[in-house]
C-alpha cells in the first residue's frame, strides 16, 4: 500500500515541480538585462571629434561619467560609465582632447543617449562596457589594511 501511494504522490508532484521550474525559467528570461536592454552591438557607430565638456558626475540619468563630443554632425552627449573606472585604468579624458568612441545611441527615458563602449584617445583605448550594453566596473581589494583597487575589465 505504502509503493501505491508513493508512485501516486509523484505522478501528481512530479509534473507541478516541472510546470513552476519551467514558469521560473521563463520569468527569468523576460527580466531586463541590468542595463540596457536595448543595446545592440550589431548597431555600433564610430564617433569622432573634440571633447567639449567632461565631467566625472551628473546628476541626472544615467548617472556617471559623461562628455559632450563636437563632431562633424554636433555635439553629442555620451555616457561613460563610471569615473572611478575610468581612473583605475589610468585614463583621463580632457576638454580639448581628440578621442573616437565605438557605441550606440539608445532609448533612455524620454529620449535617447549615446552609451560609449570603447573610448579611445591617441594609442591609448579603454573597454568600458561588454558587447551586451552592461557597464564594466571598478571592486576594489583591501590590501594591507589599506584599500586599493583592481580594474575588473576593460583594456589600456
Amino acid at each position: 500500500m505504502k509503493t501505491k501511494n508513493r508512485t501516486t504522490f509523484s505522478i501528481f508532484l512530479l509534473p507541478s515541480l516541472l510546470l513552476g521550474l519551467m514558469a521560473q525559467a521563463v520569468a527569468a528570461q523576460q527580466q531586463t538585462p541590468a542595463y540596457s536592454p536595448a543595446y545592440d552591438s550589431a548597431r555600433e557607430v564610430t564617433l569622432v571629434g573634440t571633447v567639449a565638456s567632461y565631467q566625472s558626475s551628473v546628476d541626472k540619468p544615467p548617472l556617471g561619467a559623461h562628455l559632450t563630443l563636437n563632431t562633424s554632425a554636433g555635439p553629442v552627449d555620451v555616457h561613460l560609465g563610471n569615473a572611478q573606472f575610468l581612473n583605475a585604468n589610468h585614463f583621463q579624458v580632457q576638454t580639448g582632447d581628440s578621442v573616437r568612441i565605438i557605441g550606440e545611441n539608445v532609448a533612455y527615458g524620454s529620449g535617447t543617449q549615446f552609451l560609449a563602449r570603447i573610448i579611445q584617445k591617441g594609442t591609448q583605448a579603454l573597454v568600458l562596457r561588454s558587447v551586451r550594453g552592461t557597464p564594466l566596473t571598478y571592486a576594489a581589494h583591501p590590501k594591507n589594511g589599506a584599500s586599493t583597487g583592481t580594474p575588473q575589465g576593460g583594456a589600456q
